[in-house]
């Protein structure tokens, strides 16, 4: 019986989540995880259509703001233009968005979501509200508005 018990406790232990001790009260490290845990669920969900679901944020981003200069979008989602050629590249393979050139610079290259990007981009958007629901649930309206407020706020001072 005693060897049952200690199976017992021993699947338990197994099965429990990891905590991360004094990180668990570090604003930072909370948000590291919800983002982690948040959009690895959305792309699960969304296998079909390519890396889009990864980089809605970004598209998000292209679609509100047409014909933006790499290095713009590159400080909008906080990457270094290098690393955000490399997911220009393979959205634009995918045939989500394109660069063309500003017709006042030649070297410059403006990015555009294609009409595919478009409709991807709508349905993941739709997809996203769903998703947020989940999310959230268990937050009130008001303090997930509030919430969204204080992230904000954190985003403003991390681009200072």
């Amino acid at each position: 019986m005693t060897t049952h018990k200690t199976c017992q406790a021993s699947e338990e232990t197994e099965n429990a989540v990891l905590r991360g001790g004094e990180l668990e009260r570090f604003l930072g490290y909370r948000l590291r995880l919800a983002q982690i845990l948040s959009y690895r669920k959305f792309e699960e969900s969304f296998t079909d259509h390519g890396v889009a679901p990864r980089y809605l944020g970004l598209l998000g981003i292209v679609r509100a703001n047409p014909g933006q200069l790499q290095n713009r979008l590159a400080e909008a989602v906080g990457l270094q233009r290098s690393s955000l050629v490399a997911i220009l590249d393979r959205l634009e393979k995918e045939g989500i968005l394109e660069r063309r050139p500003i017709p006042d610079d030649r070297r410059a290259k403006g990015v555009w979501l294609t009409e595919h990007g478009e409709s991807v981009v709508a349905v993941l958007s739709r997809a996203a509200l769903e998703h947020e629901e989940g999310l959230t649930r268990g937050i009130s309206p008001a303090d997930r508005m509030r919430l969204i407020d204080m992230l904000g706020q954190v985003i403003d001072n991390l681009r200072d």
